[in-house]
């Protein structure tokens, strides 16, 4: 109070989130385009790998040819794309030192390996020549054909999810945070995708597998997508603004989109098909493009480091004063008080 009794107004600016010199709290990932691109390649390989297991199975010859070819095909470009971004091709041969079950990279090398043989074989028995079929090694091909194919659909799900696991592992507070529903979403867009290649490539009589798991990835994918961005926390702001944002939407509507066209026309139609596997696949690319750039935008800003680190803080301040008072009973509540540019607080109480 001032000497005439009139209240003095404190000159205190509000608080905001930023760090020394203006440099990010964390480095941003020095990753380029092939990493999103590679974590896409790699998930069509393995929802193609599952749908060619599948139409070899039920006596579709030319949804497995696609199948098989597709997942092979995607295998090659993913592993192009990977070596491509870190340089160093030894690199992945390093990994194969060790086995570590807690390390998503070494779990991720070793089902790589354990899958790519399946993948590659069984496309090579696609592949062999009408000539060749009569002599012994093409008749030894043809008949392991069946077992590696059915070998590569076992590994598809752990190439499918593993990369989310990876990124889901890092730092990076917008990956880190949506760490239980990246896998499901990674998961389901890799099935829409193979369905999405089946639809494309395959003739509409035998393509009706490939047609109800586009339908069930896609539903997969928009569900989980969408826990995420409904999921409490700070950084989950970082897929529901800006490019991420842009990029995410366009990925849903490609996707919701072609699993329409493959519940309708795709029955009837090549046409109508062939666009709806396009949207699939556009749309699953979309989905890891966003979900990539959403990490990215987090390590960006400092607010998605400080904000979830000052909860932590205060949580751990709050339950150390309550044990040596003996009153935790290990419940936290939240209470919105704070600094926040949505004005919310996330101090303990």
């Amino acid at each position: 109070m001032r000497d005439d009794g009139s209240r003095e107004e404190l000159a205190v600016p509000r608080a905001s989130f930023r760090s020394y010199y203006g440099r990010p709290v964390l480095k941003p990932p020095v990753w380029g385009w092939k990493i999103p691109a590679y974590l896409f390649t790699g998930g069509l390989s393995a929802g193609s790998a599952l749908l060619a297991a599948g139409a070899d199975l039920t006596g579709r010859p030319a949804l497995r040819r696609a199948g098989r070819l597709g997942g092979f095909g995607g295998l090659l470009v993913s592993m192009y794309l990977l070596i491509a971004d870190l340089g160093r091709p030894e690199r992945f041969h390093h990994m194969l030192r060790v086995a570590k079950p807690s390390s998503p990279m070494s779990v991720g090398t070793w089902i790589l390996t354990a899958y790519g043989p399946g993948s590659g074989l069984a496309a090579a028995a696609e592949l062999l020549p009408a000539s060749l079929r009569p002599t012994l090694a093409g008749r030894l091909l043809h008949a392991a054909g069946r077992p590696a194919g059915l070998s590569a659909a076992i590994f598809a799900p752990g190439v499918a999810s593993y990369t989310a696991a990876l990124l889901a592992q890092t730092a990076v507070p917008a990956w880190h945070e949506a760490r239980r529903e990246l896998p499901f979403v990674y998961t389901g867009s890799a099935a829409a995708s193979g369905g999405g290649l089946g639809m494309l490539l395959a003739p509409v009589a035998e393509a009706g597998p490939a047609r109800r798991l586009a339908v069930a990835g896609a539903a997969a994918e928009l569900i989980a997508s969408r826990l995420v961005e409904r999921r409490p926390g700070l950084p989950i702001e970082a897929y529901t603004t800006g490019r991420a944002h842009r990029l995410r939407r366009a990925s849903e509507y490609l996707t919701l989109g072609g699993a329409i066209v493959a519940v309708s026309a795709a029955r009837r139609s090549r046409l109508a098909a062939a666009a709806g596997g396009l949207a699939l696949l556009a749309g699953s690319a979309l989905q890891r493009f966003g979900t990539f750039e959403a990490g990215v935008a987090s390590t960006k800003d400092p607010k998605y480091v400080v904000v979830p680190q000052r909860v932590l803080l205060g949580r751990t301040r709050r339950d150390e004063a309550l044990v040596l008072l003996g009153q935790f009973d290990g419940h936290v509540e939240l209470s919105p008080e704070c600094d926040q540019p949505d004005g919310r607080d996330w101090r303990v109480q």
